[in-house]
């Protein structure tokens, strides 16, 4: 099969590593791609928002199958395209991605279907958004409408965070137009995990769960990032807890985007905070997560492309699917991260890394400039390891990381400490 992924991070990274491992792909493409990919595939000069030039490039080269990995192609139509065009692309439709493109959507079709959530209320006026605050109180939620590139929704603990979420959203419009529509909801506590599954219409195979961190500080403190460093499975999620999140959220979401005519297909990506009134649903994404793909994909066994096309593999134990052990993928940031920093920096230590066991690094903000790898964004790298345990598998990724160098990298020291203390 001749293979395209969309996107240029260490998501794509990862996807098209595991692709190349499979014995049906004979081509990968990569669009834009960045450097770590061009080892296993062809990088092609496009953008994830040149539909139609990708979609050229799918009939002119004869590409099997497409999947997309960044939310914002499959929110603004990607697979619609490529579908008119009768080209096999693995993503939602942008009625499906809906339900990661709007906050409000997602929470009112949850609401009516009875599916777990916090309660939560809309605005799209500053002043009225204020004054429901003021009489509410904190610690609350507060979330922008639209896509923010991981970043758009802040816990507020107190009022004065709140204000100025609600300030930065709707009058300052530091996330643009996604934060025409505000979302406030109730803060919820518990253990907030990942559930990941690829869905075909009603059906579903559900992968390993996963937990992300989202502050780019030890102890969850500093700024929400994209992610700064996620593991899976988790040992203190039990059998039953995961079938509750199976039936209660995965398969009454697509039940209730069923009946409203959707059939959704791809990826759905549910952030659950685990509440001790059962697992809640605090947010809904229709791609692969980052960084949960690079620890999922170091874990996975079986064939990816078997995988995407899924119902062959629901007859599949575990193991077959999973190697055993646990993943866990840290995330190298450039400093100043997740506001200003500084980029073009050299980057050193990424083949002596992957020489030690059981680790590999995924590229995501890195380009070459005379043919020295740099710094190209806020999160630069992905530095991945398995091992038989998850304290294996975090000390190999943190044994990597330090031979990493790059001028003011920074990462978090605590990735997985909930699961080392189950």
């Amino acid at each position: 099969m001749k293979v395209l992924v969309i996107g240029s991070g260490a998501r794509e990274h990862a996807l098209v590593w595991k692709l190349a491992q499979s014995q049906s792909t004979s081509q990968l493409y990569a669009a834009p791609g960045n450097p770590g990919m061009a080892a296993y595939a062809q990088c092609l000069p496009i953008a994830v928002n040149e539909f139609d030039a990708l979609a050229g490039f799918a009939e002119q080269n004869q590409v099997d199958l497409t999947i997309v990995g960044p939310e914002a192609p499959l929110i603004d139509g990607i697979v619609d395209v490529f579908r008119r065009r009768g080209l096999h692309i693995f993503g939602p439709d942008a009625a499906g991605a809906a339900l990661e493109g709007s906050k409000a959507f997602a929470k009112e079709m949850m609401t009516a279907a009875g599916i777990p959530t916090a309660q939560h209320r809309t605005f799209t006026v500053h002043k009225e958004a204020v004054a429901y605050l003021e009489e509410h109180g904190a610690p609350v939620v507060i979330k922008a409408d639209g896509s923010a590139a991981g970043k758009g929704a802040i816990v507020a603990l107190d009022i004065e965070t709140a204000r100025d979420a609600l300030r930065q959203m709707m009058v300052e419009r530091v996330f643009g137009t996604a934060g025409d529509v505000v979302v406030i909801e109730d803060y919820l506590q518990g253990d907030e995990i990942g559930a990941t599954a690829i869905c075909n219409g009603e059906t579903y195979l559900p992968l390993t769960l996963t937990q992300d961190h989202k502050r780019a500080l030890d102890n969850d403190e500093g700024l929400n990032t994209g992610g700064m460093g996620v593991y899976t499975p988790l040992p203190f999620v039990n059998r039953s807890q995961e079938e509750l999140i199976h039936q209660q959220i995965i398969a009454a979401t697509l039940k209730a985007l069923n009946e409203r005519g959707v059939n959704f297909t791809g990826v759905l990506y549910s952030n659950v905070m685990l509440t001790e009134g059962g697992p809640m649903v605090l947010e809904h994404n229709t791609r692969f997560g980052d960084p949960e793909t690079q620890a999922l994909m170091l874990l996975m066994r079986a064939d990816l492309l078997d995988i995407l096309g899924y119902p062959t593999m629901l007859s599949l134990e575990p193991q077959e699917l999973w190697h055993p052990g646990s993943a866990i993928s840290l995330t190298l940031a450039s400093g100043g991260y997740p506001g200003k920093y500084r980029t073009g920096l050299p980057i050193k230590g990424i083949e002596e890394a992957e020489r030690l066991e059981g680790v590999q690094v995924f590229q995501a903000g890195t380009a070459l400039k005379d043919g020295q790898l740099v710094t190209a964004g806020g999160r630069v790298l992905s530095v991945c390891a398995r091992g038989a345990t998850l304290r294996e598998a975090t000390t190999r990724a943190y044994e990597a990381a330090r031979l990493i160098q790059f001028e003011g990298v920074h990462y978090r020291h605590d990735i997985a400490k909930r699961g080392l203390r189950a």
